[in-house]
């Protein structure tokens, strides 16, 4: 058996792209997996889009926008502005030089290619030496059930700017799907010396990665930390509508909440310091609980919270 030496990252896009950065400064490319999110994932006018996967490309590569939080910096518009033109929809923004990935990602896939291997290749394209998976190669879209009915997530999340009350999620596929054989090897061969989930939606980022197929089983089964950074703060999310959701579905918006819904699968739980007097009740659940300052708000607050959690990690559980 080899030794414990990785440390594996579960990840939606933006929130969790931020601590991946912040870890790929820190670990060497052979101690670090990430697996992307692949619930988003979807068809739009023939090209095969990934919305999570690219937000960590590009944030690994240096080619996010900062501005807005996702797609390429620097980024044109002359296409969107053309399809307008022509009548095409237009609900879902693709930039210029962005859409050269979604082309190529496709062409790809038509080829014969699997998502993991156009990942890979694809990221080492743009420099990337750390290894980001798709949660599977098998498509296993997002569905939110809403009050105006089944929506999938892109027409919820981007066409109807999550403005639908949510009742419930569904994972199409998720049971029949494959996880990734490169994450599952890592497992079986005891490589994997922790496993931390990233500021990420639970419901519509972290879940659908839980729910490919024997993937809970793995992690149940899995005796090293397992750690979760909580994506509320003060009772807010931090991104995107993790919090709205959570009122929704009748949970209190607090990282309290969030600690609840992992508790049966983890060990640590962060917080950030406005939410240092949670501690208490997060102990009492049986987690050990961390205070730092999670919101990253540029390079020195991702390493430095990706550095919080690796000395929490080596200090709650004597990881290597």
């Amino acid at each position: 058996m080899r030794e414990a030496s990785k440390i594996v990252v579960l990840s939606g896009g933006v929130g969790g792209a931020k601590l991946v950065y912040g870890l790929a400064q820190l670990l060497p490319p052979e101690a670090l997996i990430v697996v992307a999110n692949t619930g988003d994932d979807f068809d739009h006018m023939g090209l095969r889009i990934c919305p999570d996967i690219d937000s960590l490309t590009y944030a690994l590569s240096d080619l996010a926008d900062p501005v807005r939080g996702w797609g390429r910096a620097d980024e044109s518009w002359n296409f969107m502005r053309a399809l307008r033109q022509f009548g095409g929809e237009d609900w879902f923004n693709l930039g210029d030089t962005d859409l050269a990935l979604h082309v190529l990602r496709t062409y790809m896939l038509r080829s014969g290619k699997e998502l993991t291997e156009v990942t890979r290749l694809l990221c080492q394209k743009v420099g990337i030496r750390h290894t980001i998976l798709p949660m599977s190669d098998d498509p296993v879209p997002t569905m939110v059930e809403t009050e105006s009915g089944c929506l999938t997530f892109q027409e919820y999340f981007v066409r109807h700017r999550c403005e639908p009350a949510v009742n419930s999620f569904r994972f199409q596929g998720a049971d029949k799907a494959c996880l990734t054989p490169e994450l599952r090897a890592c497992f079986e061969r005891g490589e994997v010396a922790a496993v931390l989930i990233a500021p990420s939606n639970p419901f519509v980022s972290i879940d659908p990665i839980l729910a490919v197929g024997g993937f809970i089983d793995v992690l149940k089964g899995f005796d090293g930390p397992i750690m979760a950074v909580s994506p509320i703060v003060g009772g807010a999310a931090i991104k995107g509508p993790a919090a709205k959701m959570m009122v929704e579905l009748g949970m209190p918006s607090s990282a309290l909440t969030v600690a609840e819904y992992y508790q049966s699968l983890l060990t640590d739980f962060v917080i950030d310091k406005a939410d240092a007097a949670l501690v208490p009740e997060i102990q009492a659940l049986g987690l050990v609980p961390h205070v730092e300052q999670t919101m990253m708000t540029d390079p020195r607050t991702k390493i430095s919270l990706a550095r919080a959690c690796l000395r929490a990690l080596n200090l709650s559980r004597g990881m290597v």
